[in-house]
């Protein structure tokens, strides 16, 4: 079939209109995602700024060449409050050091907030949250990721909540002396220590958020039969996705959680969403491990090895697509009250998802629930409403109990 020279150009005018008209939809829906991150109060709960400044000390009330998260971003992004991982490596249980640590990240924390009070404030209530965003400001909410900093000492759960502890992730990579972690094939107490059970009730009592995110499938279970109050995963994705990655949740946890009336936030880590990442993760380990094997090297012959094998094997970046799909699980499981955003930024290295590396991007997923028809309502809640009903009904919990 032959075309005229005028038909071609009215088909031209049609295709350029179509690509206008689609283009203008992007921009509106750019434009809305952009305004609904601005206006909504946006909750993170696990972001890893202190262990990041420990090693390596940059000012985040500036702009940042490092990390994933600085106050122009945070702004930028439209994050208004972010729990601050007081993260202590699990090898320190054996070493001592937990406690030690843990107060010298809370130092941190608190000193960003006292040298820029224009800036950033600590928050240890749903209502100085609520303050702090009223006020223009970034609030920094704690959690302690790792509960070996506890130490064997029931008193020491009411010293880090005097000092703004507001959640604990009762493990972490290896068992402790709390939980088993479902990183660590050890598991020395089939699930919780008796300590660990004591310590549950502890944190219902006195207002901390219990933190299901790294520990084993059968400590789980255990938390989710003592505790009286909600719990959160503060950082954990859909298993559904990643089906050899155990430190992600069941379609049972998932559900079992909000039966508790508790929230999954979702990290957005590639290998929390996708399989492709946790094979990779896997292969890049096992060479390197056969390579020292085989090889008697020095570190920096061992971290050279390290990047040639990412350079012949890029990484599978995860998309934001991918992410979504986590949470439209999750949202297809439960319904949209008891899922949250728990990013891991500055946790997770590079792996972060293309179009979501840093705190300036949420407006990127906010965009992407709009475009799968979430309404403004239900993302809101996502931002922050659900991770608020939760905290609070954890201060009521706990001023009933005392």
């Amino acid at each position: 079939m032959k075309f005229s020279q005028s038909t071609f150009l009215s088909l031209a005018l049609l295709a350029s209109a179509s690509c206008s008209s689609d283009q203008t939809t992007q921009e509106k829906a750019q434009e809305k995602a952009l305004a609904i991150a601005q206006s909504t109060m946006m909750v993170d709960t696990h972001i890893d700024v202190p262990y990041r400044l420990q090693n390596h000390y940059e000012d985040v009330s500036q702009s940042t060449e490092g990390g994933d998260f600085d106050y122009p971003r945070a702004k930028k992004g439209g994050l208004d409050v972010l729990f601050m991982s007081i993260y202590t490596p699990a090898k320190l249980e054996a070493e001592g050091t937990s406690y030690q640590v843990a107060n010298e990240l809370i130092n941190g924390v608190e000193k960003l907030a006292t040298d820029h009070p224009d800036k950033f404030s600590i928050v240890t209530t749903v209502a100085e949250a609520k303050n702090a965003f009223d006020k223009g400001q970034v609030g920094f909410a704690m959690g302690m990721e790792n509960g070996s900093p506890i130490d064997h000492k029931l008193e020491n759960v009411k010293y880090f909540y005097d000092r703004g502890v507001r959640y604990i992730t009762l493990a972490h990579s290896l068992s402790n002396h709390l939980s088993d972690s479902s990183y660590d094939q050890n598991r020395q107490w089939n699930g919780l220590s008796d300590f660990g059970k004591e310590v549950v009730q502890e944190m219902n009592r006195l207002g901390i958020m219990v933190d299901i995110s790294h520990v084993s499938d059968d400590a789980f279970y255990q938390v989710m039969e003592l505790t009286t109050a909600p719990v959160i995963a503060s950082h954990s994705s859909a298993r559904h996705f990643t089906p050899t990655f155990e430190r992600n949740m069941s379609d049972d946890m998932i559900k079992k959680l909000a039966e508790n009336d508790g929230v999954i936030m979702i990290s957005f880590g590639s290998v929390f969403i996708s399989q492709q990442a946790v094979d990779y993760s896997a292969a890049r380990r096992a060479a390197v491990e056969a390579y020292v094997k085989e090889n008697q090297v020095e570190f920096e012959e061992v971290k050279a090895f390290e990047e040639q094998y990412k350079l012949d094997n890029p990484y599978p970046f995860a998309t934001l697509e991918q992410v979504l799909d986590h949470f439209d699980h999750v949202v297809g499981l439960v319904g949209v009250d008891h899922v949250g955003l728990g990013s891991d930024y500055d946790g997770v290295g590079d792996s972060l998802p293309i179009d979501l590396k840093s705190v300036a991007d949420y407006p990127n997923l906010v965009a992407g629930f709009l475009e799968r028809g979430y309404s403004e309502e239900d993302i809101q809640k996502i931002l922050s409403g659900n991770i608020l009903r939760v905290w609070k009904a954890v201060e009521e919990v706990a001023s009933n109990q005392q």
